[in-house]
């Protein structure tokens, strides 16, 4: 009796100590809430106009803490109260599918038709070359008569609705426009750390000791928000809407997502158990989403060459939807997936234990990236002054000294720029770009669009002995689209690498469709700017 009496005496404490604790952590959350709102409500109240974004934000967070806690609560509940209407729309779904695509096609088509009669013809093109594109992918598709057809005009319509919502209304453009501002002036603050670590002249070489440490700080600032969680709940809120509105798995809604914020080699990361199990068309999925978006940590780099930053957002949206709905003609699935459950789905979290060592870790990992950014210039810019030096020879042999590697790659690269609605006149500049995207990397193109986008706010002759020396906004604009993309040689090995080593048992897979991935990958970012091209009302920020 008396080992009971004190077995069950050492019970209650342990549970008292449990409950103490409990209590106190709720005690110090409802105290910062609380703190935080009053907060809010001081700030709204000295100047209303002052505090909007916080709150916006405030009202933001509110509304997805409530959907949350609902759908955890009463998520069955809910969903059959919808099952009567879900099953009838089963049921109906042959015939209503249909009628939906027409009456999207007809909406496009009127669109179209009206925009055309006000803003003139240049907006065709941009279509007509986003129809290419999608024949093309059908008809080199892997399997063309197994094509799912919902993935591909649903993420369509999704860019379409981004593009329409950031280019062409008030409210998306200065949404947009204020993330772009709000980044750029973030981004100033690694100018502290390289000020303090290259000395007051670090300006004097700009790209080593400018450009670089804000990939450094990018990394960090990335990493703290992997830790504390916000980055997984982003990523799988996006992952969501587009398995909801676009019918994918949750594997390639998830990575897709995940490479709006994330790097190629990152993303897959986060499903990193379940990689084995994957079918071969959500493994080229998978691979796509790494080639048509860009990473956040480079991100930083390409708006400190001068490149717009809400373009540059945009386009890291719009490519997400795009690379699924390519990916989906390219290679079409087959297979029946295994993983077909959102709630079955758990990202991988982070390893660090704390906020300090999640930003150390953030700023080690940084590394390599910085180390792979700078060689990769080197080589790259070095191999490119060589090629051009002996292309010329060669051309100086048939007298054509001009001949250089952007020349070629402009010839090639020439119709595909003018079918995304670039200017005729400035078709072959893109080309030469989309030349230096593929074959050598993103960095190099963004580089030489800053230069152009530079020789254009200076102004000057727009031409020098016969060489154009800057572009019109609508071929800049259409540029920083179709070159906001992964998309190159360089990446496809580091692809197959970072893929292999995670997922072994898919070696062979993975060889085989990252070449078709990369098409994929680069036709996604070829559609985004055609989408931009046609929704974008040069001239005027947005529609009046």
């Amino acid at each position: 009796t008396e080992y009971f009496t004190g077995h069950q005496l050492l019970t209650m404490k342990l549970y008292d100590s449990v409950f103490k604790k409990i209590n106190l952590t709720n005690m110090y959350i409802l105290a910062s809430v609380t703190a935080y709102l009053a907060v809010v409500i001081a700030a709204c109240s000295l100047n209303f106009q002052r505090a909007l974004p916080l709150f916006i934000i405030t009202v933001l967070a509110i509304f997805v803490i409530c959907w949350d806690f609902l759908i955890a609560k009463y998520g069955e509940r809910i969903a059959a109260f919808f099952s009567p209407g879900k099953s009838y729309l089963e049921k109906q779904w042959f015939w209503l599918k249909w009628v939906l695509c027409a009456a999207f096609i007809i909406t496009i088509i009127c669109w179209l038709i009206f925009d055309t009669a006000k803003q003139g013809s240049r907006q065709l093109i941009s279509f007509g070359g986003l129809v290419m594109y999608v024949l093309l992918m059908f008809i080199f598709s892997k399997y063309p008569n197994r094509v799912a057809w919902r993935p591909v005009f649903s993420g369509i319509g999704m860019q379409f609705i981004l593009g329409l919502f950031v280019l062409r209304t008030k409210v998306g453009f200065d949404v947009f426009n204020w993330l772009g501002i709000q980044i750029q002036t973030f981004l100033e603050y690694s100018d502290t750390g390289a000020k303090f670590v290259f000395g007051e002249k670090y300006t004097n070489h700009f790209f080593a000791f400018k450009v670089l440490p804000i990939v450094v700080f990018f990394s960090t600032v990335m990493s703290v928000l992997y830790h504390v969680g916000f980055m997984q709940w982003l990523i799988g809120k996006v992952g969501w809407i587009m398995q909801i509105f676009m019918g994918t798995t949750p594997v390639e809604s998830l990575v897709a997502a995940g490479n709006i914020f994330v790097g190629q080699t990152e993303s897959p990361l986060l499903i990193r158990p379940y990689l084995p199990y994957i079918t071969k068309s959500e493994l080229h999925a998978v691979m796509t989403a790494g080639f048509s978006t860009i990473a956040g940590s480079v991100l930083g780099a390409y708006i400190s060459f001068g490149v717009s930053a809400s373009h540059l957002l945009t386009a890291s949206v719009m490519s997400a939807p795009a690379s699924l709905a390519m990916s989906k003609l390219f290679w079409p699935e087959t297979e029946k997936p295994t993983l077909t459950l959102r709630s079955g789905l758990q990202m991988a979290k982070g390893e660090s234990k704390n906020l300090l060592e999640a930003a150390s870790q953030g700023a080690s990992t940084s590394i390599p990236l910085v180390a792979n950014i700078a060689v990769n210039l080197i080589s790259f810019l070095a191999l490119l002054a060589f090629l051009d030096s002996a292309l010329s020879w060669v051309g100086s042999l048939f007298d054509y000294p001009q001949l250089n590697f952007e020349n070629i790659c402009a010839y090639v690269f020439m119709p595909f720029s003018f079918m995304m609605g670039v200017d005729w006149e400035d078709s072959f500049i893109v080309g030469g770009l989309l030349g230096y995207k593929t074959f050598f990397n993103e960095f190099v193109a963004y580089e030489r669009l800053s230069k152009l986008i530079h020789n254009r706010e200076k102004g000057g002759s727009m031409y020098i002995n016969g060489v154009k020396q800057y572009m019109t906004v609508r071929s800049e604009v259409i540029a920083t689209y179709a070159l906001c993309g992964f998309a190159n040689f360089g990446s496809l090995g580091l692809v197959i690498g970072g893929l292999t080593s995670i997922a072994p048992s898919k070696k062979k897979e993975i060889a085989g469709g990252a070449l078709r991935a990369m098409i994929a990958g680069t036709v996604a970012c070829f559609m985004t700017a055609c989408v931009a091209g046609t929704v974008h009302k040069f001239g005027v920020p947005y529609s009046q």
